[in-house]
């Protein structure tokens, strides 16, 4: 199966390789970015290339999709997005993302999810063409959710108490996109 490069006006969307361990850990290392996640900082590069060979496994396995983000000309590697899962049968996906804090607030991150969203939309995706694409975010990540409400998604709801992770349980707030509407939005 081959992997789906994508491009966008300022960004490369491409395959995750060794060569982004230093740079995927510092992104995961760094406390900011993982505020509202749910893992722990990573210590150790070993951490960095194991999410490497996760992140390329789902793809190979048809269960999801992650691409590094790159800033076209330089191939510098800021940061990730893709689908942690897609379910084809049900067609739809989970989103996530994550950017360095240096690139924060230049729109690269909506510019990727648009990016992922349209491929997926399309049908360009191995998952076939998708209806729903969902997004969780903590409340209090104000910056997350103007992110996907720009691209389209609407909020659906609070699932209280949905996840636990750091010793706490959190609440999620539940955005979705659905197909129709982004066309739509156009």
């Amino acid at each position: 199966m081959h992997f789906p490069a994508l491009q966008t006006l300022r960004l490369d969307l491409t395959k995750l390789f060794d060569d982004d361990t230093d740079r995927i850990f510092d992104l995961f290392s760094n406390e900011a970015v993982i505020k509202y996640y749910d893992l722990s900082a990573f210590e150790n590069q070993g951490q960095a290339s194991q999410l490497i060979t996760f992140f390329n496994t789902r793809f190979e396995e048809s269960s999801g999709v992650r691409w590094a983000i790159r800033l076209q000309g330089t191939n510098q590697f800021i940061g990730t997005c893709g689908f942690n899962s897609w379910n084809e049968k049900m067609m739809n996906a989970v989103l996530g993302y994550e950017l360095l804090p240096e690139y924060w607030g230049e729109g690269y991150a909506s510019e990727a999810v648009h990016a992922v969203v349209q491929a997926a939309f399309s049908g360009l995706l191995p998952c076939g063409a998708l209806h729903r694409i969902q997004a969780d975010t903590i409340p209090g990540n104000k910056t997350s959710e103007a992110l996907l409400l720009n691209v389209g998604f609407k909020e659906e709801g609070l699932r209280r108490q949905s996840g636990y992770w750091k010793n706490q349980f959190h609440d999620l707030k539940c955005f979705a996109l659905l197909k129709n509407e982004y066309l739509e939005a156009g």
